[in-house]
């Protein structure tokens, strides 16, 4: 079996964190910081069709919430609104 490569929005979110350098500790192989989080593929497709009908429509339609349910891809707590 393959080893699983770094979930990228965790690599962009460590290299931020560390000045715009990515961290020596992540490369090919996934680490438990950048492994992929196991999401419910109902829920991103749920989240990714309110965020592209609020685009069209320019009208709420939950997206927020909905992206908001979904793990965190970058390892942060996310600030309130």
């Amino acid at each position: 079996m393959a080893k699983e490569q770094p979930e990228s929005l965790a690599t962009f979110a460590a290299t931020a964190r560390n000045d715009g350098k990515k961290p020596k500790g992540i490369g090919l192989e996934a680490t438990p910081d950048t492994k992929g989080l196991p999401t419910d593929p109902k829920k991103k497709a749920d989240a990714a069709t309110k965020v592209l009908r609020e685009g069209v429509l320019h009208k709420d339609q939950g997206a927020d919430e909905a992206v908001d349910a979904l793990p965190d891809r970058t390892r942060d707590v996310k600030p309130p609104r």
